[in-house]
Protein backbone atom coordinates (compact mmCIF):
# COMPACT_ATOMS: atom_id res chain seq x y z
CA UNK A 1 0.00 0.00 0.00
CA UNK A 2 0.93 3.36 -0.86
CA UNK A 3 -0.21 6.66 0.50
CA UNK A 4 -0.77 10.23 -0.29
CA UNK A 5 0.62 11.44 3.11
CA UNK A 6 -0.11 11.45 6.46
CA UNK A 7 -3.16 9.75 7.26
CA UNK A 8 -4.91 9.54 3.76
CA UNK A 9 -3.99 5.86 2.89
CA UNK A 10 -3.98 5.39 -0.56
CA UNK A 11 -5.36 1.16 -1.45
CA UNK A 12 -3.45 1.14 -4.94
CA UNK A 13 -1.26 3.01 -7.32
CA UNK A 14 -2.61 5.84 -9.13
CA UNK A 15 -4.37 4.87 -11.92
CA UNK A 16 -6.46 8.02 -13.63
CA UNK A 17 -4.99 11.11 -14.83
CA UNK A 18 -3.49 14.24 -12.82
CA UNK A 19 -1.22 15.13 -10.89
CA UNK A 20 -2.51 15.12 -7.38
CA UNK A 21 -5.60 13.08 -5.78
CA UNK A 22 -7.56 16.07 -5.69
CA UNK A 23 -7.46 16.02 -9.86
CA UNK A 24 -8.52 12.26 -9.81
CA UNK A 25 -11.27 12.43 -7.56
CA UNK A 26 -12.18 15.27 -10.01
CA UNK A 27 -12.17 13.00 -13.03
CA UNK A 28 -13.55 10.01 -11.10
CA UNK A 29 -16.32 12.10 -10.52
CA UNK A 30 -16.61 13.64 -13.64
CA UNK A 31 -16.90 9.59 -15.14
CA UNK A 32 -19.84 9.01 -12.27
CA UNK A 33 -21.80 11.72 -13.02
CA UNK A 34 -21.82 11.39 -16.65
CA UNK A 35 -22.45 7.59 -17.30
CA UNK A 36 -24.47 7.13 -13.88
CA UNK A 37 -25.84 10.07 -12.92
CA UNK A 38 -25.42 12.77 -10.16
CA UNK A 39 -27.90 11.47 -7.64
CA UNK A 40 -26.44 7.68 -8.67
CA UNK A 41 -23.23 8.91 -7.17
CA UNK A 42 -21.74 8.45 -4.15
CA UNK A 43 -18.86 9.59 -2.44
CA UNK A 44 -17.56 6.22 -1.55
CA UNK A 45 -18.22 5.13 -5.25
CA UNK A 46 -16.13 8.22 -6.35
CA UNK A 47 -13.62 7.31 -3.69
CA UNK A 48 -13.45 3.68 -4.80
CA UNK A 49 -13.07 4.47 -8.12
CA UNK A 50 -9.56 6.39 -7.55
CA UNK A 51 -8.70 3.79 -5.28
CA UNK A 52 -9.02 5.65 -1.87
CA UNK A 53 -10.84 5.69 0.95
CA UNK A 54 -14.28 7.43 1.39
CA UNK A 55 -12.36 9.58 4.37
CA UNK A 56 -9.57 10.47 2.32
CA UNK A 57 -12.17 12.39 -0.35
CA UNK A 58 -13.35 14.47 2.22
CA UNK A 59 -9.94 15.76 2.80
CA UNK A 60 -10.61 17.51 -0.31
CA UNK A 61 -13.92 17.99 -0.76
CA UNK A 62 -16.85 18.13 1.95
CA UNK A 63 -19.09 17.52 0.05
CA UNK A 64 -20.39 16.24 -3.17
CA UNK A 65 -21.79 19.35 -4.44
CA UNK A 66 -18.65 20.83 -3.45
CA UNK A 67 -17.17 18.71 -6.82
CA UNK A 68 -19.69 19.34 -8.56
CA UNK A 69 -19.19 22.70 -8.25
CA UNK A 70 -15.73 22.70 -9.57
CA UNK A 71 -16.67 20.50 -12.63
CA UNK A 72 -19.37 22.76 -13.88
CA UNK A 73 -17.04 25.68 -13.16
CA UNK A 74 -14.45 24.06 -15.51
CA UNK A 75 -16.90 23.38 -18.16
CA UNK A 76 -17.49 27.14 -18.52
CA UNK A 77 -14.12 29.04 -17.54
CA UNK A 78 -11.67 28.14 -21.27
CA UNK A 79 -14.66 29.51 -22.93
CA UNK A 80 -15.54 32.65 -21.35
CA UNK A 81 -11.78 33.74 -20.51
CA UNK A 82 -11.50 33.53 -24.13
CA UNK A 83 -14.57 35.64 -25.18
CA UNK A 84 -13.78 37.87 -22.92
CA UNK A 85 -10.13 38.53 -24.67
CA UNK A 86 -11.95 38.69 -27.69
CA UNK A 87 -14.78 41.02 -26.59
CA UNK A 88 -11.72 43.32 -25.34
CA UNK A 89 -9.75 43.33 -28.26
CA UNK A 90 -12.82 44.22 -30.17
CA UNK A 91 -13.39 46.99 -28.33
CA UNK A 92 -9.69 48.07 -28.58
CA UNK A 93 -9.63 47.65 -31.91
CA UNK A 94 -6.14 45.67 -31.69
CA UNK A 95 -5.03 43.05 -34.43
CA UNK A 96 -6.14 42.46 -38.07
CA UNK A 97 -9.76 41.07 -36.12
CA UNK A 98 -9.92 43.68 -34.29
CA UNK A 99 -11.22 46.63 -37.33
CA UNK A 100 -14.97 47.23 -38.13
CA UNK A 101 -17.46 45.63 -40.22
CA UNK A 102 -19.84 42.65 -40.96
CA UNK A 103 -16.85 40.21 -41.38
CA UNK A 104 -14.46 41.07 -38.49
CA UNK A 105 -17.89 40.70 -36.23
CA UNK A 106 -18.48 37.78 -37.64
CA UNK A 107 -15.16 36.47 -37.59
CA UNK A 108 -15.13 37.11 -33.94
CA UNK A 109 -18.18 35.68 -33.27
CA UNK A 110 -17.51 32.59 -35.27
CA UNK A 111 -13.81 32.04 -33.19
CA UNK A 112 -16.07 32.26 -29.58
CA UNK A 113 -18.11 29.73 -30.98
CA UNK A 114 -15.36 27.44 -32.39
CA UNK A 115 -13.22 27.85 -29.50
CA UNK A 116 -16.29 27.01 -26.72
CA UNK A 117 -17.55 24.37 -28.61
CA UNK A 118 -13.95 22.52 -29.45
CA UNK A 119 -13.51 22.67 -25.33
CA UNK A 120 -17.27 20.79 -24.69
CA UNK A 121 -16.56 17.96 -27.63
CA UNK A 122 -12.83 17.63 -26.50
CA UNK A 123 -12.85 17.45 -22.42
CA UNK A 124 -12.35 14.34 -21.60
CA UNK A 125 -15.82 13.40 -20.01
CA UNK A 126 -19.23 15.11 -21.49
CA UNK A 127 -19.87 17.47 -18.35
CA UNK A 128 -21.82 19.87 -20.23
CA UNK A 129 -24.92 17.50 -19.84
CA UNK A 130 -24.60 17.98 -16.20
CA UNK A 131 -26.18 21.78 -17.12
CA UNK A 132 -30.03 20.25 -16.88
CA UNK A 133 -29.59 18.92 -13.50
CA UNK A 134 -31.60 20.38 -11.13
CA UNK A 135 -29.26 21.21 -8.57
CA UNK A 136 -27.07 23.42 -10.83
CA UNK A 137 -29.73 25.69 -11.02
CA UNK A 138 -29.57 26.44 -7.30
CA UNK A 139 -28.48 29.04 -5.51
CA UNK A 140 -25.40 26.86 -4.36
CA UNK A 141 -23.86 26.87 -7.74
CA UNK A 142 -24.84 30.74 -8.14
CA UNK A 143 -20.50 31.06 -9.61
CA UNK A 144 -21.37 28.76 -12.51
CA UNK A 145 -24.07 29.75 -13.78
CA UNK A 146 -23.40 33.54 -12.92
CA UNK A 147 -19.86 32.84 -15.35
CA UNK A 148 -22.18 30.97 -17.76
CA UNK A 149 -25.16 33.74 -18.22
CA UNK A 150 -21.55 35.96 -18.80
CA UNK A 151 -20.55 33.69 -21.49
CA UNK A 152 -24.48 34.04 -23.12
CA UNK A 153 -24.08 37.92 -22.67
CA UNK A 154 -20.84 37.86 -24.85
CA UNK A 155 -22.43 36.00 -27.27
CA UNK A 156 -25.01 38.39 -27.50
CA UNK A 157 -22.55 41.29 -27.64
CA UNK A 158 -20.41 39.92 -30.53
CA UNK A 159 -23.84 39.29 -32.50
CA UNK A 160 -25.14 42.57 -31.80
CA UNK A 161 -22.07 43.82 -33.92
CA UNK A 162 -23.66 41.89 -37.11
CA UNK A 163 -26.47 43.52 -39.47
CA UNK A 164 -30.24 42.12 -39.08
CA UNK A 165 -30.72 39.67 -41.09
CA UNK A 166 -34.64 40.54 -41.87
CA UNK A 167 -35.66 37.73 -39.83
CA UNK A 168 -33.66 37.75 -36.31
CA UNK A 169 -32.61 40.61 -34.37
CA UNK A 170 -28.69 41.14 -33.94
CA UNK A 171 -28.90 40.06 -30.29
CA UNK A 172 -30.85 37.15 -31.28
CA UNK A 173 -27.76 36.65 -33.54
CA UNK A 174 -25.51 35.67 -30.26
CA UNK A 175 -27.96 33.75 -28.91
CA UNK A 176 -28.29 31.41 -31.60
CA UNK A 177 -24.39 31.01 -32.02
CA UNK A 178 -24.88 30.09 -28.04
CA UNK A 179 -27.21 27.73 -28.47
CA UNK A 180 -26.03 26.10 -31.27
CA UNK A 181 -22.61 25.77 -29.66
CA UNK A 182 -24.56 24.15 -25.86
CA UNK A 183 -26.33 21.44 -28.39
CA UNK A 184 -22.65 20.02 -29.24
CA UNK A 185 -22.95 18.39 -25.61
CA UNK A 186 -26.92 16.76 -26.73
CA UNK A 187 -24.76 15.87 -29.61
CA UNK A 188 -21.90 14.48 -28.05
CA UNK A 189 -24.31 12.66 -25.44
CA UNK A 190 -25.77 10.42 -28.31
CA UNK A 191 -22.38 9.55 -29.84
CA UNK A 192 -23.22 11.41 -33.21
CA UNK A 193 -20.20 14.43 -32.42
CA UNK A 194 -16.95 13.98 -34.77
CA UNK A 195 -14.15 16.38 -34.64
CA UNK A 196 -15.63 18.72 -37.11
CA UNK A 197 -19.02 19.09 -34.89
CA UNK A 198 -17.41 22.47 -33.24
CA UNK A 199 -16.36 23.56 -36.55
CA UNK A 200 -19.93 22.83 -38.17
CA UNK A 201 -21.70 24.53 -34.74
CA UNK A 202 -19.79 27.66 -35.30
CA UNK A 203 -20.79 28.09 -39.50
CA UNK A 204 -24.30 27.25 -38.70
CA UNK A 205 -24.54 30.59 -36.30
CA UNK A 206 -22.92 32.70 -39.04
CA UNK A 207 -25.02 30.87 -42.07
CA UNK A 208 -27.71 31.57 -39.57
CA UNK A 209 -26.87 35.64 -39.09
CA UNK A 210 -27.51 35.67 -43.25
CA UNK A 211 -24.00 35.96 -43.84
CA UNK A 212 -23.38 32.38 -45.97
CA UNK A 213 -22.22 34.25 -49.05
CA UNK A 214 -18.64 35.25 -46.51
CA UNK A 215 -18.28 31.82 -45.05
CA UNK A 216 -15.00 30.88 -46.42
CA UNK A 217 -13.40 34.39 -45.41
CA UNK A 218 -15.14 34.04 -42.23
CA UNK A 219 -13.90 30.90 -41.75
CA UNK A 220 -9.92 32.05 -42.80
CA UNK A 221 -9.85 35.39 -39.75
CA UNK A 222 -12.24 33.27 -36.88
CA UNK A 223 -8.69 30.48 -37.53
CA UNK A 224 -6.62 33.40 -37.18
CA UNK A 225 -8.18 35.17 -34.10
CA UNK A 226 -8.40 31.67 -32.17
CA UNK A 227 -4.30 31.20 -33.28
CA UNK A 228 -3.69 34.26 -31.92
CA UNK A 229 -5.26 34.44 -28.44
CA UNK A 230 -6.50 31.09 -28.10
Amino acid sequence: MTTTGPGRPRKQQPSRPGATARDEILDAAAELFTTQGYANTSTRSIAEAVGIRQSSLYHHFGHKDDILEVLLAGTVAGGLAFARRVYSDSEGGSGDEGDGGPMAAAARLHAVALYDGTQLCTARWNLGVLYNLPEARTPRFHSFMADRNELRGLYQRLGAELPANGWASTSENGDLAFRLVESLVNLRADGLNTPDSPQQAADAGIVLCGLAASLAAIRARSAALVTRMG
